[in-house]
C-alpha cells in the first residue's frame, strides 16, 4: 500500500506528536489526551468506547466476518519531569513532560487506526487500546481488571516502546522475558535521636543506615545465583534536619528487579531479613514496606515471531538484544492474553539521551517505522490475502 508511508500521513502524524509533547498529562489525567483520541477515532468510523482504566480509550474497527481479532496498544502518560529540551514543542505544564515517548507511542498507533480505517481488505477485528498511566501505576493492570479483554476479545495482543538503544530502522523482539518484574522498597530505619556532641545518648539511625546500604548489596550479591538476573538498588536517603541532631529516624527507599518468580521471592524474603538483623545490631528497629509492581514483561514465542515477521516485512531490520531490567505494564495484557513487545530503534546522532531524561524528546523520524509495523502487523492478522 504506497498510501501507507506517504509524507502527509507522516506529517500529520508528526503534527499530533508534536501537540501531545506540549500538553502532557500524568498517570490517570490523560483527558485532554484521551479526548483528542476519542475524536479521531470517531472522526474515521471505529466503535470508541471510555472508561477501562479510568481515562483509557479504546477504538475498534470491525471487517467482514471473520472472527480473527486482536489488539494493539499505545501508553498515552508522561512524567513528572522539568523538561530541558529547548524544543519548540516544549511542554507547557511546569515539571511534566513527555520524557518517555509515549507522545510518539500515541501518534502512531493513532496513524495506524486512521489507515485501517480506510482499507477494504480487512475481515476481522482490531481494538487499538490507549491506555493511561503505564509509568508505575499500573495502568494495564487496570484496564485488564475493568474488563478489557472480556469486552474487547483478543486472540493476541501486540505493543511497541521507541529504544534509543537501538538504530532506527531497528527491531527487538525476543521469545520469552523482555523487561523484568519490579518492586519498591521503604525501610524506616527507627532508633534513638541525640545530641550530635553525645551520640553514645542514642542510637544512631544514620550509621544504622549507612551499614544498612552496604549490607542490601549482598542480597543480590551473595544470595542469587550469578547466572540468574537480580537487581537491588537503593535511591533515596532521607532523614535529620539540624547540623548537631542525631535524628529519631532514617528513611530508605529504592526498587528491586528480576524475571524469575522465586528470584523474586528471594530478594523479597532477604531484604527484609536484612534490614531487621542490620538495625537490631545498632540497637534500632526497621519498619518494611515492600511493594511488588509489574510482573516481568514476557513474550509468547508464536506472538514474539508473529511481530517480528511483521516487523520484517515493513522493512525493519529485526535483530538481537539482552532483555532490559527496565520495567513495563504490558506485562499485566500479557498475562490475560498471549501476546508481544517490541522495541523500536530510535537512537539519535549525537547527543542520544535515554528515557526519563530532561533532555529526552522522541525520534521523529521513526514515525514511518511504527507506523508500517503497524499497518502490516494488522494486516498478516485479519488481511483477506
Amino acid at each position: 500500500m504506497d498510501e501507507t508511508l506517504s509524507h502527509d500521513l507522516v506529517e500529520q502524524a508528526r503534527q499530533w506528536r508534536l501537540d501531545l509533547h506540549r500538553h502532557p498529562e500524568m498517570a490517570f489525567q490523560e483527558h485532554r489526551t484521551g479526548d483528542f483520541v476519542a475524536r479521531m477515532l470517531a472522526e474515521w468510523g471505529l466503535e470508541v468506547r471510555r472508561g477501562h482504566g479510568r481515562t483509557g480509550v479504546v477504538g475498534t474497527l470491525a471487517r467482514g466476518s471473520s472472527s480473527r481479532s486482536l489488539a494493539l496498544r499505545a501508553d498515552m502518560d508522561a512524567l513528572p519531569i522539568h523538561e530541558q529540551t529547548g524544543a519548540a514543542h516544549a511542554s507547557v505544564n511546569p515539571g511534566i513532560m513527555h520524557a518517555c515517548g509515549h507522545d510518539g507511542h500515541v501518534a502512531m498507533l493513532l496513524a495506524a487506526a486512521g489507515l485501517a480505517s480506510r482499507r477494504d481488505d480487512l475481515d476481522g477485528t482490531v481494538h487499538f487500546v490507549f491506555q493511561p498511566a503505564e509509568e508505575v501505576e499500573g495502568g494495564a493492570r487496570e484496564m485488564v481488571a475493568d474488563g478489557l479483554f472480556r469486552d474487547f476479545p483478543a486472540e493476541a495482543v501486540y505493543g511497541l516502546h521507541n529504544w534509543p538503544g537501538l538504530r532506527p530502522g531497528e527491531a527487538v523482539a525476543r521469545d520469552g522475558a523482555m523487561m523484568a518484574a519490579f518492586a519498591t522498597f521503604e525501610i524506616e530505619v527507627v532508633g534513638r535521636g541525640a545530641h550530635g556532641a553525645m551520640p553514645h545518648e542514642g542510637a544512631d539511625p544514620v550509621l544504622c543506615a549507612g551499614q544498612l546500604v552496604s549490607a542490601l548489596q549482598a542480597v543480590a550479591a551473595r544470595n542469587v545465583s550469578p547466572l540468574k538476573a537480580a537487581v537491588l538498588s537503593v535511591t533515596q536517603i532521607h532523614g535529620g534536619d539540624a547540623y548537631n541532631v542525631i535524628p529519631e529516624s532514617v528513611a530508605l527507599r529504592g526498587t528491586t528487579r528480576w524475571f524469575e518468580p522465586e528470584v523474586g521471592d528471594l530478594i523479597e524474603e532477604r531484604l527484609g531479613l536484612t534490614a531487621a538483623r542490620v538495625c537490631e545490631a545498632f540497637g534500632c528497629k526497621a519498619h518494611v514496606r515492600y511493594e511488588r509492581r509489574y510482573p516481568a514483561t514476557i513474550n509468547a514465542p508464536q506472538a514474539a515471531g508473529f511481530l517480528r515477521a511483521a516487523a520484517a516485512r515493513s522493512g525493519l531490520a529485526v535483530v538481537d538484544a539482552e532483555p532490559s531490567m527496565a520495567a513495563e505494564d504490558f506485562a499485566f495484557m500479557l498475562e490475560a492474553r498471549p501476546g508481544a513487545y517490541l522495541w523500536l530503534g530510535a537512537g539519535k546522532d549525537g547527543e542520544n539521551p535515554g528515557l526519563h531524561s530532561p533532555r529526552f524528546d522522541f525520534n521523529d523520524a521513526i514515525l514511518a517505522s511504527g507506523i508500517g509495523l503497524w499497518n502490516e502487523t494488522i494486516g498478516m492478522a485479519i488481511g483477506r490475502g
